[in-house]
Formats: structure tokens, C-alpha cells, sequence
């Protein structure tokens, strides 16, 4: 962690800005662009002032970045980016893309983004990532130069092999069970938070009307402490930064709904492992069965050059060696291939689960933090409203 890219570099997503430009079909768009700022960290410690390199980036860029990452590291949770569209929100916030106050919030989300890589042990060292932060020009031609979409598996494929896996790796099914409680949970809490927060705008408003009340009450000269009018407009109407701070502890939820599912693609890579080394095993013992038959002249089970050979007669001793030979070749092969994939696994398998303690302890230190400062902040909303409505018990009292 001392060599993470975070320590040697501070890294900001400043401001957001609104563009309008020709996408691939030459049509005309409007999309947010987002500067990233960044700052070297050791001409900082030695009393100099380092430069601030910056450059503008899309949504659609750092899709790219998280696409390649995925891609190029299926061993690793791959941090996920913020929502493209609100999602769980309380109906008096817009879950239009292109408001001022989902845009600020996107930002913020993708800075945590790249704070999140910048500090991951083996993500940090990745020089498209440098790239990205450091190189406007030419970045996407770099990324599609490392070849990483023809590394990408298929949907079709990935789905074959969660149905064909003979057997399945106890650890990871538990893991696939593990991420989706983790996002039932998530989503369930978030869902109850929109409907309190519906239910507290409406309490909020409803005190704007007693400010109102009160203030008739003033001028008719039936209660003397007419300041408690403005105490009831006041609180009625901090309702608005309450739940804009709620909705940054929402956020900070919502990034753990999308870790579910960065934990899922590691699970389906894996299945994806072992199916190929399932039909890898297959076909070396199919092909041991053929070299056996050949050499002792028996079938053991039906197949079609079984029947070949009693309709049109036996292969003469020249084509079976020939047959022999190339079949010993294809074992060697098949053996070699075999060794190789489960090398490969048991690395997958150990670098994997290294990573997914890893995320487990990130989770439960950052879901710890923000649901302990979430209650904080309900408790102080909380005192005061008490002491509000205290104050109007006392002027009650005096009238």
C-alpha cells in the first residue's frame, strides 16, 4: 500500500461541465464532461509547490477504463462507477442525468472512483490507468490497442458454463449467495430511506405551516414572541440540506449495491476457468479412449466410426499407426493444456480470494463509518426538533 498511486499523487474530479457535440452516428448530443486534476505528492513534501496537470474526461470514458480493468484483472473486485441514472431516490429529487444536483453527485462519485484504483495494490500499477489520468490525446486508441475486448467472454458463454460446471467451487457459490444478500440488503435499506425521506418532507413542510400560523398569530397580537415563527421557517426549511447530506450517505451505499455486482463477475470468471478445464479433462479422456481402441482394435462404445469401419471394413495397419501417432500427439497436447489450466486456476483462485478479503474488510469499515455518521446526523436532526418544539410548548404556554 505504500506504493499505491494515491500516496504519490493527489488526484480531484474539480468541476463538471455541460457540452453539446457529434456523437459516432454524427448526430448532435449534450453530455457532462468532468475535469480530473492532478498533483505530485513529493515536490509537495520537500516546501515546493508541484503543477496541476488536468485534463476533461466523459461518462463514457471512465466506462471504457472500468470495462478494461474488469477485463484485464478478473481476479480483482474492480471498484464500480456511479449510477449513469438516479436510482432509489425520494420523489422531490430529479433522477434526470443532466440536473445540476445528480451531476454534482456523479462527480463526486467518480473521483471516489479513481481514489478507489489509485489505492488499490495491483490496480494502481496499471499504466492505462496512468494514462487515463495523465493523457488526453490518444488514450482510447491505447486502451484498444491492448486487445482487451477480444479478451472479454461472452454473455452465451459465461451463461453455458453456470450450467455445466460438474463441480463447482464451494468457496465461490457461498461468495455468489454473499453478493446477493449484500445487494438484496442494500436495496431494501435504500428503498425504506426513500419512502422516510418522502414521509420527513412532508413533516418539514407541515412545520412551514405552523411558522405561518404563528406569524398571523403575531400580528393579531395574540403571542408576543413572534421569533418563534421564524424558528418553525427556519427548520421546515433545512429539510433541503438534511436530505441532500442523506443523499451522500445514500451514495456511499449505493456504491456497495454496485460492488455486488463486481463480486458476481469474479464468480462467473471463475466458472468460466473451470468449465474450460472441465472440456479440457473431457476431451483428453475421449481422446485416450480412441488411442486405446485403436491400438487393441476394440470399441467400447458406440460411435459413428465404430460403425464406419464394420459397414466399409477395417483401416489397414498403415492408417491405424498414422491415425495412432497423431492421437498420442493430441494427448501430450491435451496433457500439457490440461496442466496449464489448472496452474492457471489455483493462481486464479489464490490471487482472487486474497483480493475478496481485501474488499470484505474495505466493506465492513466503510459501511461501519457511514451508517455511524448517518445515525449521528438523525440524532442531531433529532435535538433539534426537540428543542423547537420545546420553544413552542413555552410560547403555547404564554398565550
Amino acid at each position: 500500500m505504500e506504493d499505491c498511486l494515491a500516496k504519490k499523487m493527489e488526484i480531484t474530479v474539480s468541476e463538471a461541465e455541460k457540452r453539446t457535440g457529434r456523437n459516432a452516428m454524427n448526430m448532435q448530443e449534450t453530455y457532462t464532461a468532468y475535469l480530473i486534476e492532478t498533483r505530485a505528492v513529493e515536490s509537495q513534501s520537500e516546501g515546493q509547490c508541484a503543477p496541476v496537470d488536468s485534463l476533461w474526461r466523459r461518462y463514457s470514458e471512465f466506462e471504457l477504463l472500468r470495462n478494461y480493468l474488469s477485463v484485464t484483472y478478473p481476479h480483482i473486485v474492480v471498484p464500480p462507477l456511479p449510477e449513469k441514472r438516479a436510482d432509489f431516490v425520494w420523489h422531490k429529487l430529479s433522477a434526470d442525468n443532466m440536473d445540476p444536483d445528480f451531476v454534482e453527485r456523479r462527480r463526486i462519485g467518480l473521483e471516489n472512483f479513481l481514489l478507489r484504483v489509485a489505492s488499490h495494490p495491483v490496480l494502481c500499477q496499471d499504466k492505462i490507468f496512468y494514462s487515463f489520468l495523465t493523457q488526453e490525446g490518444g488514450w482510447k486508441e491505447m486502451v484498444n490497442e491492448t486487445g482487451f475486448q477480444l479478451k472479454a467472454d461472452s454473455r452465451l458463454k459465461a451463461l453455458n458454463a453456470t450450467f455445466r460446471v460438474k463441480n463447482p467451487d464451494k468457496r465461490f457459490t457461498e461468495l455468489k449467495h454473499y453478493s446477493d444478500e449484500l445487494q438484496s440488503v442494500i436495496s431494501h435499506l435504500l428503498r425504506v430511506r426513500a419512502r422516510v425521506a418522502d414521509r420527513l418532507y412532508g413533516v418539514y413542510k407541515v412545520h412551514g405551516n405552523y411558522g405561518r400560523v404563528f406569524s398571523e398569530n403575531s400580528t393579531q397580537g395574540l403571542a408576543d414572541d413572534s421569533h418563534e415563527e421564524w424558528e418553525h421557517v427556519r427548520y421546515a426549511a433545512s429539510i433541503d440540506d438534511i436530505l441532500e447530506e442523506e443523499e451522500h450517505y445514500a451514495d456511499q451505499l449505493k456504491e456497495y449495491l454496485f460492488y455486488a455486482e463486481a463480486l458476481r463477475a469474479v464468480c462467473r470468471k471463475h466458472e468460466l476457468m473451470q468449465y474450460d478445464l472441465e472440456m479440457a479433462a473431457q476431451d483428453l479422456t475421449s481422446k485416450k479412449q480412441q488411442c486405446e481402441e485403436l491400438a487393441t482394435g476394440t470399441v467400447r462404445t458406440f460411435s459413428l466410426k465404430g460403425m464406419t469401419s464394420k459397414l466399409f471394413g477395417q483401416e489397414t495397419p498403415e492408417q491405424r499407426e498414422a491415425k495412432l501417432k497423431v492421437l498420442e500427439e493430441q494427448i501430450q497436447e491435451g496433457e500439457e493444456q490440461l496442466k496449464t489450466k489448472n496452474l492457471e486456476g489455483r493462481d486464479f483462485v489464490k490471487s482472487a480470494w486474497a483480493d475478496i478479503e481485501r474488499f470484505k474488510e474495505q466493506k465492513n469499515h466503510d459501511l461501519k463509518e457511514a451508517l455511524i455518521s448517518y445515525a449521528v446526523m438523525q440524532i442531531s436532526m433529532c435535538k433539534k426538533g426537540i428543542q423547537v418544539w420545546t420553544n413552542a410548548k413555552e410560547c403555547f404556554s404564554k398565550m
